[in-house]
């Protein structure tokens, strides 16, 4: 029997693994592959169940994602090629050749802690862009025309209602990221674009909304009493504007013991995890399920209805026609330059797609909605601030709409100004659904008012 040496044995080792460092990174994610897929042709895991493996993974199951990971690391040791240099926007090797095989490819980075705090990515064409301090900025990594196209068919693996000869789609990953990808003719040649957005506010607070600047801190005690008189509020703003972050801020303060609906078009708002107590029905429906479920909704005894993302005429009658019952705590966003428009941008949107007169449509959207939160994003993009409030009313002897700014804030300080205005309608819905709250309210606004405005006189009409 031929001699075993064990120092010879361990220093041959040792001068393969130091050999890793020149074993070219990408050739070991070909290998690897390779190994892969001859392992789910030969049957050693049903090919079937690989892929309901791989879509999971993609979404962003732990477990899945382990199944990989872990044969990854089990194949780079029997190769013995732990030292291989991989690129460094990825945290460890068997990551790199997760993600550049069957995972994220290089935009893998943006969902590392790193960039915890940024909103938006996007892939358009090879090039990668990931929001830094309010800048979309071109990243180092790119990405090929077919493993784009691998990335994508992955994401409708999960979605199989999503054809792949759809021409845009929508997706969510398990944490609740959104991802829109535009293709086909939609785009010019080698341009397709894939856009990863999430919300990154970590706590649904106005404290935590006055320290990222967004609102000011000295309101934070006549927000809470606002929310807690149930006025019907409408929240504007262009795209990205922290409209639906501030529902979902406003939302949380919402009494727990009332019932309520909120109807999505996407599931962007976890209620069930910001009020994990509350009796509240969260559905998902497009501008056809919204019709079906319209009546039905009217019927329900709902204490309060939230239509998140009222994008068009549909969706937007159905709320006038809910708040025209007496429903109270009413809250929508709705996209719009110039909340001075707000009823009649809506009443064109409610003509447009389901007929009636546009001035007594708008009218209705103005006895419907008492006040309105306008949001705009600032030039570093990671800055938003709340805009205005305006009071909304339909004054009941001239049947006109009135709208009365009770707050403006000045881009020159980065600071709000606040206007007393209680107009009657107002009063009475307040003493109404709440006195205690109602006078908090009223009180905390004049303090404001007094503050940094005028005070006018109270219940004008």
């Amino acid at each position: 029997m031929e001699k075993f040496y064990l120092d010879q044995f361990l220093n041959s080792r040792t001068q393969m693994k130091s050999s890793n460092e020149s074993y070219d990174f990408q050739k070991l994610c070909r290998r690897i592959n390779a190994e892969f897929i001859k392992e789910w042709e030969e049957g050693k895991d049903h090919y079937e169940t690989a892929l309901r493996i791989q879509k999971k993974a993609i979404i962003g199951y732990q477990k899945e994602v382990s199944y990989f990971k872990d044969r990854i690391r089990e194949l780079v040791r029997k190769y013995g090629v732990e030292r291989t240099a991989f690129p460094k926007w990825y945290e460890s090797l068997e990551d790199a050749v997760y993600h550049e095989n069957w995972g994220l490819a290089g935009s893998a980075e943006w969902f590392s802690n790193r960039f915890k705090n940024s909103s938006s990515a996007k892939i358009i064409g090879s090039r990668i862009y990931f929001l830094e301090n309010g800048e979309m900025k071109l990243k180092k990594q790119t990405i090929s025309k077919e493993r784009r196209g691998q990335l994508i068919r992955a994401f409708l693996l999960h979605t199989p209602e999503e054809r792949l000869d759809k021409e845009t789609h929508e997706i969510y990953m398990l944490d609740g990221t959104r991802i829109t990808i535009f293709g086909g003719s939609m785009t010019k040649k080698g341009q397709d674009v894939i856009i990863f957005r999430r919300y990154i506010i970590p706590i649904y607070s106005f404290e935590e909304q006055a320290s990222r600047g967004t609102i000011p801190a000295n309101a934070i005690p006549f927000f809470k009493s606002m929310v807690q008189t149930g006025y019907n509020i409408a929240f504007t703003g262009a795209v990205r504007t922290a409209k639906t972050t501030f529902l979902s801020t406003w939302q949380s303060y919402e009494d727990q013991k009332l019932e309520g609906v909120m109807v999505e078009t996407d599931p962007e708002i976890p209620l069930h995890q910001l009020m994990p107590d509350a009796p509240i029905l969260q559905l998902i429906a497009d501008n056809d399920k919204l019709k079906y479920i319209s009546k039905n909704l009217l019927r329900s005894d709902a204490d309060y209805f939230i239509l998140a993302e009222a994008r068009d005429g549909v969706a937007l009658d159905t709320a006038i026609k809910i708040a025209s019952k007496g429903t109270k705590r009413m809250k929508i966003t709705f996209h719009t330059r110039e909340p001075l428009e707000f009823c009649y941008d809506v009443a064109g949107e409610i003509v447009k797609s389901l007929g009636g007169d546009f001035e007594t449509t708008a009218k209705k959207v103005a006895s419907s909605f008492d006040y309105i939160f306008h949001f705009v994003q600032l030039k570093n993009k990671n800055q938003k601030r709340l805009k205005s409030i305006y009071e909304l009313s339909l004054n009941r002897e001239t049947r006109d709409i009135c709208m009365e700014e009770i707050c403006r804030y000045s881009y020159q300080d980065d600071s709000w100004t606040w206007n007393y205005h209680v107009s009657k309608d107002k009063s009475i819905i307040g003493e109404e659904e709440n006195a205690e709250s109602y006078q908090i309210f009223s009180k905390e606004l004049a303090v404001l008012s007094g503050e940094n405005g005028e005070r006018k006189n109270e219940n004008r009409n």
